[in-house]
C-alpha cells in the first residue's frame, strides 16, 4: 500500500513538473528538451533544480518594482520632457546610420527605446591601470553628481581608490550614488569601506539583495543578477566595457589572473542614455522617485559619431540579446570578430555564426584558453567542431582570463559592454552595452582584438578531430545541460 502511494506521488510530481515545462511558451526547444531529460533521468533532483533554477522569477516584491526600461521611463517622464529627449528619435536611424546598418540599430532601439545620437566621442583605455587613473581623475573633477553601478566591487586597490574618490566628492557637495549587485559584491557590503562611504554621505543601494538567503531561494532565483558596469560623471562622461571595480589581479579568482578587460571612455549625448539605465536601476531598487537623470546638458562633439545604448535583463523582452547578436552577425559583409570569456550560444547565435562563415564573411572568435568555469569551458568547446567546419577562425588567449566582450563588424560598427555570449547573459543578467558606428573607434577595438589574437593559440579542425572520445563526450554532455545550468 505504501509503495503504491509513493509510486503515485512520484508520478504526480514528475508529471506536474513536466507539464509545467511543456506548457511554457517562452522556452526554446533545446531548453525544454534539457529540462525534460533532467526530470526523466533524475526526477527528484530535477524537480528541485527546476523549482530553484527553472523559471525567471524576481520574487513578488521585486517583480512589482522592476519594469522594462521603456515602460519605466514612460511612467516617470512623460513625452516632451527634457529627459525623454535623451532617448533620441526614430528618424535618427535614417539620418545618422548608413543603410547597411540601419536594421541593426532599429532592432537595438526596439529593446529599450534608445535611438542613436550623434556627437559621441570615445577613447580606448590601454588597460585596467589607465581606466583606474582616468576614472579617478574624472571623479575628482566632478561638480554635480557621480553615479556608479558595479556587479563586482572588491576592496583591492581600484575598489578602495574609487570608494575614496566618491567620499572626497561627497564631502565637497557632489551628489554620489553607488550601487552594487547583492551577490557579486556581497563581501564589500559588510566592510568598513562600505560604511565609510555611507558616513561620508554617499547614497548606497544594493541591486537584487540577498539579505535573507533562504527567502531568496524559496521565492525567486538567486542567480538573477545585475551584471552591469556603469560609471557616469556629471552626465557628461561614462565608461563602457567589461571591467568590474577591481584590479586585474582579481583577488577572488587570482589563479586565473590577470583578467584582461576592455573599456571605452565616452563623451557626448549617448552618455545620457547610460544615465537613464542607471536611473531605472536606482529608482527600482530604492524607490527614490526624486532622481532626476538630467543634471546638465551633455554637449555633442561636432565631429562625433553616432551611438546608442542597449540594456537587457530578465524584465526586458525575452530573447532580445541573442536576436541583436544574430542581427549584427547577419548584417556583416566582410569580417566579424568577437571576443568573449564565456561562449555558450543558443541556436539563434550559433546558426548566424555558421551562416556568416558559409557566405564568405571572415568570422573570428577569441576565447580564454583557461576559463574560470569548467562547465562553460567544456560547453564552449563542444561547438568548435561545427564552427571550424563552417570556416570560423577560433583563437584561445594565453595571457590570462580574457574578460573583454567585444564585437566588430566590417571595420565600421562595434558592440562593447558587459554581455557575454552565453545563456546567463541572454536570459538572467541585467547587462549594458554600447552599439556604435565609427571607423576610428572600431579600428581601435579591432587593434585590441588583434593584440589578443597575437597572444593566442589558433585552434584547428585537425586538432579538434584528434581529441579523445571521452573529452568529446564530456564537452557534449556539458553543452546538453547548458540550458539547465
Amino acid at each position: 500500500m505504501i509503495s503504491t502511494v509513493l509510486l503515485v506521488l512520484h508520478g504526480l510530481l514528475v508529471v506536474a513538473a513536466a507539464m509545467r515545462v511543456l506548457l511554457r511558451d517562452d522556452l526554446s526547444p533545446d531548453k525544454r528538451m534539457a529540462w525534460l531529460m533532467v526530470l526523466t533521468l533524475l526526477p527528484y533532483v530535477g524537480v528541485v533544480l527546476y523549482y530553484l533554477l527553472g523559471e525567471i522569477n524576481l520574487g513578488r516584491r521585486l517583480t512589482g518594482r522592476h519594469q522594462p526600461v521603456a515602460q519605466f521611463m514612460r511612467k516617470h517622464w512623460p513625452d516632451n520632457t527634457p529627459v525623454r529627449h535623451m532617448l533620441g528619435k526614430p528618424e535618427n536611424i535614417s539620418t545618422l546610420i548608413r543603410p547597411q546598418w540601419q536594421g541593426v540599430f532599429r532592432y537595438a532601439a526596439s529593446v529599450n527605446g534608445f535611438f542613436p545620437l550623434s556627437g559621441c566621442r570615445a577613447e580606448l583605455m590601454s588597460g585596467n591601470d589607465e581606466t583606474r587613473v582616468r576614472m579617478l581623475a574624472d571623479m575628482d573633477l566632478a561638480e554635480h553628481e557621480i553615479n556608479v553601478l558595479y556587479y563586482i566591487w572588491l576592496g583591492d586597490e581600484m575598489g578602495t581608490d574609487i570608494a575614496h574618490a566618491l567620499i572626497r566628492a561627497a564631502k565637497r557637495g557632489v551628489v554620489c550614488r553607488a550601487m552594487v549587485d547583492g551577490l557579486g559584491s556581497r563581501p564589500l557590503i559588510r566592510t568598513a569601506l562600505w560604511r565609510s562611504m555611507q558616513e561620508a554621505g554617499v547614497k548606497l543601494a544594493v541591486a537584487l539583495p540577498i539579505n535573507n538567503l533562504l527567502k531568496v531561494v524559496l521565492t525567486s532565483r538567486i542567480d538573477l543578477r545585475n551584471h552591469r558596469k556603469i560609471t557616469v560623471i556629471d552626465g557628461r562622461v561614462t565608461y563602457v566595457g567589461s571591467q568590474n571595480c577591481a584590479d586585474a589581479a582579481f583577488l577572488v579568482k587570482a589563479r586565473y589572473a590577470p583578467w584582461v578587460d576592455i573599456m571605452l571612455r565616452v563623451e557626448g549625448p549617448p552618455v545620457g542614455q547610460v544615465q537613464l539605465l542607471f536611473a531605472s536601476d536606482w529608482v527600482q531598487a530604492t524607490g527614490d522617485d526624486s532622481f532626476n537623470p538630467l543634471t546638465q546638458e551633455t554637449l555633442a562633439h561636432p565631429d562625433g559619431f553616432a551611438a546608442q545604448m542597449v540594456g537587457d535583463g530578465p524584465t526586458e523582452r525575452s530573447r532580445s540579446t541573442p536576436q541583436l547578436f544574430a542581427t549584427l552577425i547577419a548584417t556583416a559583409q566582410r569580417e566579424l570578430t568577437i571576443s568573449t570569456p564565456y561562449f555558450v550560444p543558443d541556436a539563434t547565435v550559433m546558426e548566424a555564426l555558421c551562416a556568416a562563415a558559409f557566405r564568405g564573411v571572415k568570422v573570428t572568435l577569441i576565447f580564454p584558453k583557461r576559463n574560470d568555469s569548467w562547465i562553460v569551458a567544456a560547453a564552449s568547446r563542444s561547438t568548435y567542431h561545427r564552427l571550424l567546419r563552417a570556416g570560423v577562425f577560433i583563437h584561445e588567449f594565453r595571457g590570462g582570463l580574457l574578460h573583454a566582450k567585444t564585437l566588430t563588424a566590417d571595420g565600421e560598427v562595434s558592440l562593447v559592454g558587459s554581455t557575454n555570449i552565453d545563456l546567463r547573459s541572454f536570459d538572467l543578467n541585467y547587462e549594458n552595452n554600447m552599439l556604435l558606428q565609427d571607423k576610428g573607434t572600431t579600428a581601435a577595438v579591432q587593434a585590441r582584438q588583434q593584440h589578443y589574437i597575437d597572444q593566442a593559440d589558433t585552434v584547428t579542425l585537425e586538432q579538434v578531430q584528434q581529441w579523445p572520445w571521452w573529452r568529446r563526450i564530456w564537452n557534449n554532455v556539458m553543452a546538453t545541460l547548458g540550458p539547465v545550468l
